[in-house]
């Protein structure tokens, strides 16, 4: 039950006296944590920092390289258009001419390059989505 004084307010009764000691032992150890936490605060920041710039850096990579597909696609489909266009143009004119010799001729060099990959020659890309599938793979940069 608590004690109320003469205006009728409650007493707090202390349960025990807290020494200087244990008074500064308390701030020492408030300083420390905020210190620690500033510096931690601090650290994370700045991988925070790295992180995204690496991030740009990566993404102005791909972005790069996205530009340089384009380019390239752009060129070898306008390259084997103008094949496909010259190897139908002989079709027909080895058609209308009877010549089957040089239709068949004609038609297997349509069907190699329908078939072939602009990138086939550069190297298996299986790999390479193997690479990306693999959650352990290092990429070395």
């Amino acid at each position: 039950m608590a004690t109320i004084d003469q205006d009728g307010n409650p007493v707090h009764k202390a349960v025990g006296l807290i020494s200087a000691q244990d008074a500064f032992a308390a701030l020492t150890g408030l300083v420390d944590a905020v210190q620690e936490a500033v510096v931690i605060h601090a650290q994370e920041s700045t991988k925070q920092a790295q992180i995204a710039a690496y991030r740009d850096t990566e993404l102005k990579r791909i972005a790069a390289a996205e530009q340089l597909l384009d380019k390239y696609f752009t060129q070898v489909f306008a390259e084997r258009s103008e094949t496909f266009t010259a190897l139908l143009g002989r079709l027909d004119t080895a058609m209308e001419a009877g010549d089957a010799q040089v239709a068949a001729t004609v038609l297997g060099a349509i069907v190699e390059v329908a078939k072939s990959s602009p990138l086939a020659a550069l190297g298996d890309l299986s790999a390479v989505r193997a690479a990306f599938d693999d959650p352990d793979h290092v990429w070395e940069l």
